[in-house]
């Protein structure tokens, strides 16, 4: 009797596990896409030579959709918006548009892995990132949940040769004159490997060099859940 309880039990322990098993890699996949419109913002500030310099963000949105695998551990998102400075002088600058992006908790499976947050990078056996931006690394040989990584993804990559004659990348759009814009539209990125919550929100960073100064000012856009 007591070696048909103890079966018992162990073959409950067992069904309880599948289902949270079945659950955990099965959730999301009927779930539709999600639109999330987004706040406008600006900042306004004076520089130490009196230079006023106004960022703005507008019309930003993002559409959220679950992975076509099914699983949680993948999003997928697009975003658009409109960034704008104003200058009170005629200096000139550069935007760059962008997000950052982060997960509460990554899930690498064997032979590395790791969430890889750049939209465009791929990780290898070591953790190490190839074609991205960033990405936490894994531990090679086995499965591991770890700490989530905050991580950066430009919206531009604009190339341009160099000086030597080798090809050179920029996540910074100049413009000229008192006024400049960068406008994206269904840009997009992807978190993979990410067994949490993850969350995103957008920057939009001025350059600004006057004769007597050269500065930063960043506007930071409302955070929003990926998932």
């Amino acid at each position: 009797m007591n070696s048909m309880l103890k079966n018992g039990v162990r073959l409950a322990g067992l069904g309880a596990v599948s289902t949270v098993a079945l659950g955990f890699f099965s959730a999301g996949a009927a779930n539709a896409d999600t639109f999330v419109p987004l706040p406008d913002g600006q900042i306004v500030r004076t520089l130490d030579d009196g230079t006023v310099v106004t960022v703005s963000r507008s019309a930003e949105s993002a559409l959220i959709s679950p992975s076509m695998g099914a699983t949680p551990l993948h999003r997928n998102v697009w975003t658009s918006g409109l960034a704008s400075v104003h200058v009170s002088t005629d200096a000139g600058g550069s935007i760059e548009p962008g997000y950052i992006v982060a997960c509460q908790l990554t899930f690498g499976g064997e032979g590395g892995g790791g969430a890889d947050l750049s939209g465009n990078g791929a990780v290898d056996g070591t953790g190490a990132v190839t074609g991205g931006v960033t990405s936490t690394p894994g531990v090679s040989g086995g499965i591991t949940i770890g700490p989530g990584q905050a991580v950066k993804f430009p919206i531009l990559d604009l190339e341009a040769p160099d000086d030597f004659g080798s090809e050179d990348h920029s996540a910074d759009n100049s413009f000229e004159g008192t006024d400049g814009t960068v406008n994206w539209s269904d840009a997009s990125f992807g978190v993979s490997g990410c067994a949490g919550y993850a969350q995103a929100r957008s920057y939009i960073t001025v350059k600004v060099s006057t004769d007597n100064v050269s500065s930063k000012v960043t506007l930071w856009g409302q955070p929003f859940s990926i998932g």
